[in-house]
């Protein structure tokens, strides 16, 4: 494990006008805060986008995503690979029914299992969203060079890792 101080992560109080009331988290400075900030403003930014131009949210967009990549994943599958809740993979999934984007075959003749994948429009959707996601990507990274974005995408799947080994910990 590395050494690192709590104080790397906090801010103090001081006699400034803006100080903290005790110790705190320094949104500037902690890594977790800046990730969970970046996500928020990512996913609401992505929402708004995605609901303008094709009807749909950003969940819906990460399960339209996922079954691309898995054809015929059932909902627990899809929500542990992508780290969301199965409640909100269920409700993404049954309002894409309806919307023609996906179907679903029961398995061993139980409707509670089933394997989803997307329709031929589901294909369009995604192919056309994939067009507008990879252009936002590239603004979001632009001033990175291409070794400092693989250097980054590299710290989160480390991030990712140690987050599934505190996740398998506090079990």
């Amino acid at each position: 494990m590395t050494d690192l101080t709590d104080d790397l992560f906090l801010i103090h109080p001081n006699d400034s006008t803006t100080s903290p009331a005790a110790p705190t988290l320094d949104f500037t400075r902690t890594p977790t805060v800046l990730l969970t900030f970046a996500g928020n403003r990512f996913t609401r930014s992505a929402t708004k986008d995605y609901l303008e131009k094709f009807g749909i949210g950003v969940m819906d967009w990460r399960v339209l995503v996922m079954l691309t990549r898995e054809p015929g994943s059932s909902v627990s599958h899809a929500a542990q690979t992508m780290g969301i809740d199965k409640a909100a993979v269920s409700r993404a999934l049954q309002r894409m029914k309806k919307a023609g984007l996906v179907t679903s075959e029961t398995l061993l003749k139980d409707d509670r299992r089933k394997d989803w994948t997307l329709t031929p429009f589901g294909h369009d959707l995604h192919a056309r969203i994939l067009e507008r996601a990879l252009e936002r990507q590239r603004h979001l990274l632009s001033g990175f060079d291409p070794s400092e974005v693989e250097a980054f995408t590299g710290y989160l799947r480390r991030f990712l890792e140690n987050l599934e080994t505190l996740n398998a910990s506090d079990q």
